[in-house]
C-alpha cells in the first residue's frame, strides 16, 4: 500500500486523469495511505467525504482534500507552538 505526505500530495493527484468524478478519485486512490501530523488516513476515504461530485485539476483535489481534513491533521510533526 502506498504511502504519502501530505506536503507530497500533488504528485499523486497529478497522475489522475482530469476531470475526474470523486468517485473515479475515491477509487483510484483506495490504496494509498495519508501520512498526517497526528497519523494517517486511506486517502480514497477523504476523497469520498468530499462535497465535490468531480474535480477539474489536482488543485481542485487539493483544495477539497483540505477541507475534509481535520485541522490538527495538517500541522507538521514536531511543530513547535510558539517556543523559541
Amino acid at each position: 500500500m502506498p504511502e504519502v505526505k501530505l506536503s507530497r500530495i500533488e504528485a499523486v493527484f497529478a497522475d489522475l486523469e482530469y476531470p475526474v468524478t470523486t468517485d473515479q478519485a475515491a477509487a483510484e486512490l483506495e490504496d494509498t495511505t495519508l501520512l498526517l501530523a497526528d497519523g494517517e488516513r486511506n486517502l480514497g476515504a477523504l476523497i469520498e467525504r468530499s462535497g465535490s461530485d468531480r474535480f477539474e485539476s489536482a488543485a481542485d483535489l487539493k483544495s477539497e482534500l483540505h477541507n475534509v481534513l481535520p485541522r490538527e491533521a495538517v500541522g507538521e510533526p514536531y511543530q513547535s507552538e510558539g517556543e523559541g
